[in-house]
């Protein structure tokens, strides 16, 4: 009995390829049999999470009980975070999990959806999965050309991805120039805007925080994550702000219990933590300046980055030097998917793991 399976899919899954996240330490370690591996390759938090969150997770006895479904109490500290009602806010199983649902929301095969070249993967998957028609506008110095994205906006568009800073590439907006292109954003088009490394780009002068601007633009929706500065990407917990009824509708397609208990308790644990994420800035600082003055030694090339990662060009295919570090014991990632066949995307990590990429890196170099 034969069964095409392949084709008894929707014809937007049937053509997509899966997401490929950054090759995992274990899996290194099975190949290769290796003890002391660090990975730079997905822009994790060196610092692990915090002790209070730890503990928090620690006391958490009953897991037999499903958790709160409506996230009452995150939501609640959220909301006095952001000064907004919690209403306007959704909760996701990480950032990407609200990309999905903002999608699923609000586009159909009859829709447009407009992002950068070389911005998140996640934005063509989702698109692709409803059969929606991508509109992929060509960047800008490896960043987003917001005129010429203003200019692809026809009536079928119905939803625009704006990251920012941008991954991978850690271009970012100016608050000027992104608000510009949203007053001139039709209402029948939703703008996204992901800003999941805020906390890392927001002391640059005139970077824009996103939520500030939800009563000026019913369309905005804006999404944070606790992956990345609060150190939690295992736990998988996310968040959007927007209007109540933007809100409404995500939570409609939210799945039940999409947060776990652990990861609830967590998140709203390391909000308060505030020494901690001004830690984690001040590694990421430290180790990006780290980096840069390396790659300005070697002479190599890199896009200025307000992210905790950067992308450096070796001007030339840059898989055989990706896999030459990973014989060396580290991780890096390879953007060749992106559009970026010569860059290597650096996470930053500890001190001592940035030296480490930096010494085989010009060992591999000088060869």
């Amino acid at each position: 009995m034969s069964c095409d399976l392949l084709g008894l899919a929707t014809k937007g899954v049937a053509g997509l390829q899966p997401y490929h996240a950054g090759k995992p330490i274990e899996e290194l370690q099975r190949e290769l049999g290796l003890d002391e591996i660090i990975k730079l390759a997905s822009n994790e938090n060196p610092l692990g999470p915090s002790q209070i969150v730890l503990d928090a997770i620690a006391s958490t006895k009953d897991l037999s009980r499903y958790p709160d479904g409506n996230g009452f109490s995150l939501k609640k500290v959220l909301a006095d975070k952001h000064n907004v009602e919690p209403d306007k806010i959704t909760l996701g199983n990480g950032s990407n999990d609200v990309l999905e649902m903002v999608a699923r929301a609000f586009v159909t095969s009859e829709h447009q959806v407009i992002y950068s070249q070389h911005s998140f993967a996640v934005y063509p998957i989702v698109t692709q999965a409803v059969g929606a028609e991508h509109v992929v506008v060509p960047a800008n110095d490896w960043g987003h050309d917001l005129p010429a994205m203003q200019d692809a906006i026809t009536d079928k568009t119905r939803l625009i991805f704006i990251a920012n800073p941008n991954n991978p590439t850690g271009t970012w907006l100016n608050s000027s120039d992104l608000r510009n292109m949203l007053e001139n954003v039709p209402d029948h088009v939703i703008v996204l805007l992901d800003e999941a490394y805020f906390e890392y780009a927001i002391s640059e002068e005139n970077y824009p925080d996103g939520s500030l601007w939800l009563n000026d633009f019913k369309n905005l929706i804006i999404t944070r994550t606790f992956s990345k500065a609060y150190g939690l990407a295992g736990l998988r917990i996310g968040y959007a702000l927007s209007h109540p009824d933007i809100a409404n509708l995500l939570n409609r397609v939210r799945q039940p219990f999409n947060n776990n208990s652990l990861a609830l308790i967590a998140a709203e644990t390391a909000l308060q933590d505030v020494q901690y994420i001004e830690r984690s800035v001040e590694v990421n600082q430290s180790g990006m300046k780290q980096l840069v003055l390396a790659f300005d030694d070697m002479g190599l090339e890199f896009i200025p980055s307000k992210g905790n990662f950067i992308c450096v060009d070796f001007e030339q295919p840059a898989d055989d030097i990706y896999q030459a570090l990973l014989k060396r014991g580290i991780i890096v990632r390879p953007i060749a998917n992106y559009g970026m066949p010569n860059h290597l995307r650096i996470s930053i990590g500890m001190e001592s793991e940035n030296s480490r990429f930096i010494n085989e890196l010009a060992k591999i170099l000088s060869k």
